[in-house]
């Protein structure tokens, strides 16, 4: 159950029947300590300020009509017009064993919608570096969360397939093939080959003219051309689906979208945009003039959507990609896990869409930006020669760590216990750095830290977890065979209850907001609260049954909502450590 939801319900219906305009916020917060209550209501003094009444005389008023019988035990008036609301034992009990009998811990199902999100999206050709990292972690904690709630999610990755340059790629690749008969199509020579490419392109004016007209052929769907440049997608995505398995990233081939897909809405979006007056010819090009956005003489901006050569852009791709995702796949929702270089041109790709009345307003586009990842010196994470790191070497050094760190804390594990014990505290690790941070700053890249047993990290996060399983191991008891009711006799007790019940408020917070950070806040909070109560209040060693059935119950519990918040940010528990 969402109580934050419920509470702010029952405040809006008291500050509208004390006489508050309807529509009132009510501003029920999660309060920030014990001696404030469990909840606080803040939306008193904003509306005693247009009713030009006193705040604390009116939350009086809102208190006289607040019904929280059976849910509250205390509510009072604090400072200037806060309402303090302390929840009832009862209550609390009742959700918490409601929750332990609930295979979704209690968290009710949305209404189901369409979501697609759009994440990873790495460039073919290119293996995946570090710079992929976080559109596809954070992309797939927000899908996988919005999954559990009950939503339709369509995944979207929009890989980089198309454009000029693959025609110095297939025109490279048919050289190759000529001189020695075959290529090798392991990823890390495509790396080497590109650069090739690239150079015959800059300094081979034969070699250019040929890759332009490849080109032209590939875009008017020539054969051999075709050929190629889905045997170059092909190895591209072999490699990146080791990447995404490795993480335990829910992408799969079925998922990718890349900017090839809508190659033929373009020609027709570009004459669309023209006769509904939006677009004009300007020094031959096709150019959208935006109002919303501002040059540097203050004139509208000029967006280009069709070159001179009758060539497109990225932008005319955003916008028949959107176009796309609410006409052919349903979307309500359009999520976009890109990095915040790209906010302002993906704004005007969707203002132009908006005014092409090919979305409508209650369709939300959202742009989920996220900061840069950089080193200890504070600047963009590379190789110690300054090269970009591969996705795939940052991954092995993980695992080469964890493996050291795991031999030292365990040494007597059996050999391939301690590499599954390694590979899942590795991945965890890199990602729960990530995850960790607040999607929209930078954040710095650091080993020690990531792999820590103290603070908020991945292993002190799977280590809280196996120490609550630790104790049904240690009695022999199965955590889903536990008799008797939780009933709540000490402080520790009831603050961790609280706790627990706040689950379904982090999911729904990550599901909104786009946010991981959010769970792994709460999760680090859920584990400090276990700590507490589990050294105030004895488990396996109380001599009243009752209460030692009961806080087992509260133990399963707390294991659950890990595994569960975990789970939802790609995070695998381990039952040892």
């Amino acid at each position: 159950m969402n109580i934050q939801a419920l509470i702010n319900d029952k405040v809006s219906q008291a500050l509208e029947a004390a006489g508050a305009p309807a529509g009132s916020p009510a501003a029920v917060r999660q309060s920030a300590k014990p001696q404030f209550g469990d909840y606080q209501a803040n939306g008193v003094m904003g509306v005693a300020k247009k009713l030009g009444t006193n705040p604390r005389e009116f939350a009086q008023k809102v208190l006289d009509v607040l019904d929280l019988e059976g849910i509250a035990s205390k509510t009072e008036i604090a400072g200037p017009g806060f309402i303090n609301i302390f929840l009832s034992e009862e209550f609390l009990a009742k959700q918490a064993e409601a929750a332990l009998a609930d295979s979704r811990l209690g968290v009710a199902a949305d209404e189901q919608k369409t979501i697609v999100a759009d994440y990873s999206a790495p460039n073919v050709a290119k293996e995946m570096h570090v710079g992929h990292l976080r559109s596809t972690i954070i992309g797939d904690a927000v899908v996988r969360t919005l999954e559990f709630l009950g939503h339709k999610v369509i995944r979207a990755n929009h890989i980089g397939d198309w454009g000029t340059q693959f025609g110095m790629l297939i025109a490279n690749l048919e050289r190759v093939q000529q001189e020695s008969g075959e290529v090798s199509m392991e990823l890390s020579d495509l790396e080497a080959f590109y650069r090739e490419s690239k150079k015959l392109y800059d300094e081979d004016e034969e070699f250019a003219v040929k890759a332009r007209g490849y080109v032209v052929k590939l875009q008017s769907g020539d054969e051999f051309c075709a050929e190629m440049w889905k045997k170059l997608v092909d190895v591209t995505m072999i490699q990146n689906q080791r990447n995404y398995d490795r993480l335990n990233v829910s992408l799969t081939r079925d998922d990718v979208m890349g900017e090839s897909k809508y190659n033929d809405m373009l020609p027709g979006i570009v004459a669309d945009l023209k006769a509904q007056g939006l677009a004009q010819e300007d020094d031959g090009a096709q150019v959208v003039f935006l109002d919303e956005y501002k040059n540097k003489d203050g004139d509208p901006m000029g967006v280009i959507i069709q070159k001179r050569d009758g060539g497109f852009l990225y932008t005319t791709t955003d916008i028949a990609c959107a176009k796309y995702r609410y006409e052919q796949l349903g979307a309500d929702r359009v999520l976009y896990f890109i990095d915040s270089r790209q906010h302002q041109h993906l704004m005007q790709a969707w203002t132009i869409v908006r005014k092409a009345g090919y979305i409508p307003e209650s369709v939300s586009l959202e742009h989920h930006a996220f900061g840069m990842m950089l080193g200890k010196d504070g600047k963009p994470f590379k190789t110690r020669a300054g090269g970009t790191v591969r996705l795939a070497d940052l991954l092995d050094e993980a695992e080469e760590r964890a493996a050291k760190l795991i031999e030292s804390k365990n040494p007597s594990l059996e050999a391939d216990e301690k590499a599954k014990i390694s590979n899942t505290v590795a991945m965890a690790a890199v990602k729960y750095a990530d995850l960790s941070k607040h999607r929209t700053t930078d954040y710095v890249f650091d080993w020690d830290n990531m792999l820590a047993f103290e603070g908020n990290t991945a292993p002190y996060m799977q280590y809280a977890y196996t120490r609550v399983a630790s104790i049904f191991a240690k009695a022999g008891i199965s955590m889903d065979n536990l008799a008797g009711e939780i009933k709540v006799t000490e402080e520790k007790e009831k603050a961790l209850i609280a706790k627990l019940m706040q689950f379904e408020e982090a999911v729904q917070s990550v599901a909104r907001e786009g946010q991981p950070h959010i769970m792994c806040s709460y999760l680090f909070e859920l584990a400090g609260q276990f700590s507490s109560f589990y050294e105030a209040c004895p488990i396996l060693n109380t001599e009243d049954e009752s209460v030692k059935q009961s806080r087992l119950k509260l133990a399963a519990l707390t294991a659950k909502t890990i595994k569960q918040g975990l789970s939802l940010l790609g995070i695998e528990t381990l039952e040892r450590m």
